[in-house]
């Protein structure tokens, strides 16, 4: 039974207050308690006995309900307890705690002390079993996990005023059995109506043809547990692995792999099912007769199990003459072939088809197809057959026309045929005077001809035809036309040419007017333009065919620079396949895109994730803004972005080999120096292209290169810059000035006043060319970044790298002077890379360690063998780690037999790589060396 209220104690509310409890629970969420249906006794812990009390209370059914609350505000240092019984977790990792509950404000109870508080704080304690007692665990924060202090939206203060306060908080990651829940006022006036604990899940679902299984939600609001699918009945896997993502919120995302239905079924009931599709017809029969031919069919011996059966017919041509042995790859048929009734959804199995080439080969495919099958994944099944055509002449040619006649000569012209069923290779006219009947032949290449050496006053009968491989075409129709007297041919080629010269004239007089009303209108422009006002913004074109970069966060609205450079995408064409990392802003996805007329291409696609505020949303379209003004194929492109939908995405060219810093060092020693030299002049020209646009990239460095399948380099990781995240994994520096510089790649005046100019990003080139000679190992090695700043202060520079060409590096020299104005400018870096591409021999001179320093900054390249302990350390120390197992299983364990091996013995242990050997070899090489040095002489 509920204790009795004391005497005096401070009444909360009225029990009809109570009535404003919701039925139900939120879709994908379990209730592991929920004190709201419990009508006996709760019987919680509480302490101390003082403090808070369970009483009883209707719901609006009349059925009673069971609550807690506590009053002690004439009382200071109040610290009451109160704890629920052990709730089982069911293997979840993250629990949520739904709060009912109504505070009393503290300035409508008169005669308090200023201890009175209007808050109260939510605590949690793990075990694995029902073991708390009145005394244990200590009512106190430590062994109790503090989730929140809970304040009220809305406080009430009178009798017949009360407001329900609904908090949601959540706490984890759980790893023991159960959990108590425990709440601890301080001086409150309370009543805590109603406590659910729950979790959330994803239910299961089918998609994309394949079943995932009710999924739990992981440990962090942020988590994404991975759920493994299985495809439906009749259906067959096209990708693995498939799977599915189940966010924080229990809600499905970001699909991986796909089903399809298997060979003889197609999707039906919005993919969740696979049904079977019709057999192919059967039976088909083709009759060619030159270049048209009649193709009739049988009906399918299987419908699929509808009846709204239709047929399309698919027209290929296949590239290489008859006859000619060789099986060639087919194309779709050019537009003007004719289908009569029609081409797609035929009723009849009969269709007359016309206007094909001649001497060609096709492949018609007839499909069976009923209502479903244009959702399918695969192709409708067909029957296929083969023809060739035969031969075909040109159709006849139209009617000529005379341009000019003379008394000796006809001037005529005329339309090629309406189907040439070929390429026209020449014409030939056939021409006789009418009275005498003897004709002439003539042949012209164009569709034009002047007949000369006619008679004077006579009248001529002209017909005219084609020919291609297949042979001439019929003749026109006959046409007249009669040449001039010799008296009046003068008179008669004036009168032709007299609209030529009026028209001359005419047409210059129209020019004269035209310029002069351009630059009348041009000085109205300039008048009302020195009025208005300049901005940078408008100047998007200082010269003609100049493009100049224009700064986004100009606008003062940045939604018209996405608007203006960014191409907006319709969500239905998107499809995320997979996450593959995670930006500033959110995820990263490989996805695809499928826009109306356009061949679907592979997309990285990035993510704003949710709850994202207006500046982060302004501040994550700039980089589309930005990427958007550029056309060049060493920069990134961008493909569009989606705003009119969520999530805000930004969609680009995918490019396979992701970043080029962990590119090379997965490929290391796996190139020649030629297409080093490549990868690096693709990256200076993507630059030379964005120094021309007077745009300053400020973050060049290789992991913000990309590279493509065909070792395409483009600039990325544009407008972001400025945003970098504080975090210990990432090279950059705090400077004075305040913000974020990735201090290994920067030029020594952009650290210091934060100089930013095309020769602060030659620098950094320099840096890059480093890093991809060196195959992508970290520039400075372990240096900090201080020591970095103070050491190019001093006039140190980088050493070159294994095996680099000193060309090479006396570039990055160059790129490294102090003085920008006297470092290369990246048209100049381009000329450059392009003649040591040009002359090979001139990469074959290797640069010596100390090449081109005013110091030695460090001698990385060869490590001294007795600073190891073990073979293991030192090929840790040359980046040849991975062969650490293959050296000991092989009887390699120590340094004596090392300096004795072989390339023989490298081969033999599994170090396959050219490059791996030379590395490894080279390092043999110096451990020789120092051994010859260190070893005593022997007498």
């Amino acid at each position: 039974m509920a204790r009795a209220r004391p005497p005096g104690r401070l009444q909360l509310f009225p029990p009809l207050l109570l009535l404003m409890l919701p039925a139900g629970c939120p879709a994908l969420e379990e209730t592991l308690m929920d004190t709201k249906w419990v009508t006996s006794e709760l019987a919680w812990t509480s302490h101390p006995e003082s403090g808070w009390e369970e009483v009883s209370g209707y719901d609006e059914a009349m059925n009673p309900i069971r609550t807690y609350q506590v009053c002690n505000v004439h009382e200071s240092s109040q610290n009451n307890w109160l704890r629920t019984g052990f709730i089982w977790r069911r293997d979840v990792q993250r629990v949520y705690v739904e709060l009912k509950f109504t505070v009393r404000d503290c300035n409508s109870i008169p005669n308090i002390p200023g201890s009175c508080k209007e808050t109260f704080n939510l605590f949690y304690y793990e075990a694995d079993s029902d073991v708390a007692s009145a005394s244990s665990p200590f009512w106190m924060e430590n062994p109790y996990v503090k989730v929140d202090t809970i304040a009220p939206d809305e406080s009430f203060s009178r009798l017949d005023d009360g407001r329900v306060n609904t908090k949601v908080r959540s706490f984890g990651p759980l790893s023991k059995a159960g959990f108590y829940l425990a709440f601890q006022d301080q001086g409150a006036c309370m009543s805590l109506i109603s406590v659910r604990a729950f979790y959330k899940k994803c239910a299961s679902t089918t998609a994309g043809f394949a079943l995932f299984p009710e999924t739990l939600t992981g440990a962090e609001p942020t988590s994404l547990v991975i759920a493994p699918g299985t495809c439906i009945a009749n259906a067959v896997e096209v990708s693995v692995p498939l799977k599915l993502y189940c966010n924080g919120d229990g809600e499905w995302m970001v699909p991986v792999g796909a089903c399809t239905c298997a060979t003889g079924h197609e999707p039906a009931a919005k993919e969740s099912q696979c049904r079977p599709v019709p057999s192919p017809p059967r039976g088909v029969i083709s009759n060619v007769n030159e270049t048209s031919l009649i193709l009739e069919w049988s009906e399918p011996r299987d419908l699929g199990g509808r009846d709204d059966l239709l047929y399309n017919v698919i027209c290929k041509k296949c590239h290489g003459g008859p006859g000619s042995g060789v099986t060639s790859a087919c194309s779709r048929c050019d537009d003007n072939v004719e289908f009569v009734p029609r081409q797609l959804g035929l009723t009849e199995r009969q269709v007359h088809i016309s206007h094909l080439l001649a001497h060609t080969r096709y492949t018609f495919e007839v499909q069976a197809v009923n209502g479903v099958s244009g959702k399918s994944p695969l192709p409708p099944r067909y029957a296929a057959v083969n023809i060739t055509t035969n031969q075909a002449a040109p159709s006849e040619v139209p009617t000529l026309h005379l341009h000019s006649s003379s008394g000796s000569s006809l001037t005529l012209s005329w339309a090629p045929p309406e189907r040439p069923n070929g390429v026209i290779l020449d014409y030939e006219m056939k021409y006789f005077e009418k009275s005498e009947g003897i004709a002439s032949t003539v042949t012209s290449q164009k569709n034009s001809v002047q007949l000369d050496g006619l008679r004077p006053d006579a009248r001529y009968v002209v017909q005219v035809r084609a020919r291609t491989v297949a042979g001439y075409g019929q003749y026109s129709h006959p046409a007249e036309f009669e040449t001039t007297s010799e008296r009046g041919s003068g008179a008669q080629q004036l009168q032709e040419q007299l609209p030529l010269i009026v028209g001359s004239a005419t047409a210059g007089l129209v020019f004269v007017v035209a310029v002069v009303v351009i630059a009348v209108v041009c000085l109205r422009k300039q008048r009302h333009s020195s009025d208005s006002e300049y901005t940078e913004k408008l100047q998007q074109y200082i010269a003609p065919g100049m493009k100049v970069y224009i700064d986004p966060f100009t606008y003062e609205d940045p939604n018209e620079a996405v608007r203006e450079f960014a191409k907006e995408i319709d969500v239905s064409c998107v499809k995320i396949e997979e996450v593959i990392g995670a930006g500033e802003f959110g995820e990263v996805c490989r996805g695809r895109l499928k826009q109306p007329g356009r061949r679907e291409v592979f997309v990285a696609i990035k993510t704003l994730k949710v709850g994202y505020t207006e500046r982060q949303r302004r501040d994550f379209l700039s980089e589309a803004s930005i990427m958007g003004q550029f056309d060049h194929p060493n920069i990134i492109r961008l493909e569009g972005v989606v705003t009119k939908s969520r999530p805000v995405m930004i969609l680009t060219e995918f490019m396979e080999n992701c970043a080029l810093d962990s590119f090379l060092r997965l490929n290391d020693g796996q190139f020649t120096v030629i297409q080093l030299v490549g990868m690096l002049r693709g990256i200076a020209a993507g630059m030379k292209y964005l120094s021309e646009m007077n745009y300053v990239h400020r973050d060049l460095a290789a992991r913000n290169i990309l590279v493509n399948s065909n070792l395409v380099c483009k600039v990325s990781d544009f407008g972001l810059s400025r945003f970098l995240e504080d975090d210990p994994s990432d090279p950059t520096y705090t400077s004075s000035l305040g913000g974020k510089i990735p201090i290994r790649w920067t030029a020594p005046e952009a650290i210091a006043y934060r100089k930013f100019t095309s020769a602060s990003d030659v620098w950094s080139y320099g840096i890059v060319m480093w890093e991809v000679m060196s195959y992508g190992e970290r520039p400075y090695w372990d240096m900090s970044n201080q020591d970095v700043i103070n050491a190019v202060e001093q006039d140190y520079r980088l050493p070159p790298p294994m095996d680099c060409p000193t060309a090479l590096h006396q570039l990055m020299l160059d790129c490294w002077v102090r003085d920008r104005n006297l470092r290369p400018k990246f048209s100049q870096i381009v000329n450059t890379l392009d003649k040591l591409i040009r002359n090979a021999a001139s990469l074959k001179v290797i640069a010596s360690t100390q090449s081109g320093m005013s110091q030695p900054l460090l001698d990385r390249t060869v490590p001294d063998y007795t600073t190891f302990t073990t073979v293991g350390d030192w090929l840790d120390a040359i980046k040849m780690g991975r062969y650490k197992e293959s050296f000991i299983s092989a009887g390699f364990a120590s340094f004596d037999l090392v300096a004795q091996m072989t390339a023989e013995d490298l081969l033999r242990i599994g170090v396959t790589l050219a490059g791996h050997q030379k590395k490894i070899l080279s390092s043999i090489q110096d451990m020789r060396l120092q051994m010859n040095q260190t070893l005593p002489v022997q007498v």
